[in-house]
């Protein structure tokens, strides 16, 4: 037990140090790390409880304290040896032998137990600051993707509205429809040159010759007055896809604040401490292998290290019960402290045929030699006792098998959420980049003519769309990453 507090001392000791150099420059995921396992109360809880498991050990193999006894004669006794003033016994017991050891065996085992519950306690909270940090880096991804998107926007709005002060608007059905039923002028006359419905009369006030009729010449009032309002919607529509964006940046900064304030009480520290996430993140690099995975689960779980501790303990527990069952030795000294007969007293007994012996012996103190041995005639409650941790032990072995199976079975479910994860995460990264290409090339032909605002608009939310779900998705797939270390106790400080 020496060997595991120093281990976790020299743990503690290193955590200290490296935070303090830590602190100084950028926070990261490591620091953190660190400020948990040193700050959280459950951690520290746990670590106390296996300190104070560690003190039974003295506790268990210590002997019985010794039984001091003293009695004192108001009207001393005569004896023919003299007058017993006062009696005096000490006497100490010895339990079977091998029953302290197996007693130190117990709870050694049963500090082992504590031990393992302590890594539990640790490692569920890196856990949860591991989880909590990668859904930070989530959110904080989304929001840098939400702000490229708005810069986006207030670039096309600058283009919109320049276009709109040119009055030179791209062409869309709408409008296109609008300028047709304004005038009968798109029906081929002398005039108009032959033009028909498709030609110059859908596209602009500009194309349309000065030499046309009065006819031709409304068509072209109506036309333009359609542009100018068709080129004001498209700088009103971007407005709102602005104002859109920043609503929801809004919404994702309050869930970070939110976020901040649980990793923050993870850490113990207050909830309005300030939390550095980065705006670049990774997917953390991780090739899984299912029977390197159980071995190191069977080796390095700390439920099933507890488990497999407790039935040691049961099993030396039920070697101390059989112990308990033999005789316990005892051994002591008594003394019997004595007055001289008085002189008349003394003639008498000389009368009566004492001889020079008891004349010598007379007001001497007296010193006898004690054993004692315990009997264990009821037999019926050791074994009892050893039957009920032989149960024990048993039902613990039982638990360790049921408890691998369900960390398999989640092994392998972890496995198919990791491997799901991965593959939504490179599908979304495929698809932002054709959506982005797709992009560029709405936006070439918008500017061109070729494309309306909406054309463009759609293809920049679904490129958002993919964005905001690949940051979700690599949070999940880094969340099983750390979900399988954790089974195998190998979160540690990155």
């Amino acid at each position: 037990m020496k060997r595991y507090i120093i281990q976790y001392s020299i743990i503690l000791v290193f955590l200290t140090a490296y935070a303090g150099v830590r602190a100084t420059g950028e926070d990261s995921l490591a620091v953190y790390l660190a400020v948990a396992a040193r700050e959280n109360p459950s951690v520290r809880a746990a670590f106390l409880d296996y300190e104070a498991a560690c003190r039974k050990l003295p506790q268990a193999g210590a002997y019985a304290d010794p039984t001091f006894e003293a009695g004192i004669f108001p009207e001393p006794m005569e004896l023919a040896a003299g007058r017993q003033v006062a009696q005096f016994r000490l006497m100490q017991m010895f339990p079977w032998f091998g029953t302290r050891k197996a007693a130190r065996t117990e709870a050694q085992h049963m500090a082992n137990m504590a031990f393992e519950q302590f890594r539990e306690a640790r490692d569920n909270v890196f856990m949860e600051v591991y989880t909590q940090w990668y859904a930070l880096c989530s959110l904080r991804r989304k929001i840098v993707n939400n702000k490229e998107n708005r810069q986006w926007l207030e670039q096309l709005e600058q283009l919109a509205l320049r276009k709109f002060s040119s009055g030179t608007n791209s062409p869309e059905k709408g409008y296109a429809s609008s300028a047709g039923n304004a005038s009968p002028a798109t029906a081929p006359t002398a005039s108009s040159g032959g033009m028909d419905m498709g030609g110059p009369a859908a596209t602009s006030t500009a194309t349309i010759p000065p030499s046309s009729s009065g006819n031709s010449g409304g068509m072209q009032m109506k036309a333009g007055m359609g542009g100018v309002s068709g080129g004001m919607s498209e700088v009103l529509r971007i407005q709102l896809e602005i104002m859109e964006l920043e609503s929801n940046m809004e919404s994702l900064e309050a869930e970070i604040a939110a976020g901040k304030a649980l990793f923050n009480t993870l850490l113990n520290r207050p909830a309005d401490s300030e939390v550095a996430i980065p705006d670049e993140w990774q997917q953390l690099p991780f090739r899984p292998d299912v029977e390197t995975i159980l071995h190191e689960v069977d080796g390095r779980n700390p439920m099933l290290g507890m488990l497999r501790e407790e039935a040691l303990a049961y099993e030396a527990k039920a070697e101390m019960d059989r112990k308990m069952g033999y005789p316990m030795f005892g051994v002591g000294l008594q003394y019997m402290l004595m007055s001289p007969l008085k002189t008349d007293n003394l003639r008498q007994e000389e009368a009566m045929g004492g001889n020079d012996q008891m004349t010598m012996m007379n007001g001497k103190d007296m010193v006898m030699p004690m054993a004692s041995i315990t009997i264990p005639l009821y037999r019926n409650k050791y074994k009892a006792a050893r039957k009920e941790s032989q149960l024990r032990r048993e039902a613990s072995e039982a638990r360790q098998v049921d408890t691998f199976n369900k960390l398999r079975a989640t092994l392998y479910q972890s496995l198919y959420i990791l491997e799901d994860a991965e593959r939504k995460a490179d599908l979304y990264r495929r698809q932002a980049d054709l959506a982005r290409t797709a992009g560029d090339l709405a936006m070439q032909e918008f500017i061109s003519g070729k494309s309306d605002l909406g054309s463009v608009i759609q293809v920049q939310r679904q490129l958002l769309d993919y964005q905001l779900k690949e940051a979700e998705a690599i949070a999940g797939y880094n969340t099983m990453v750390a979900t399988i270390q954790k089974m195998m106790s190998f979160l540690t400080i990155e």
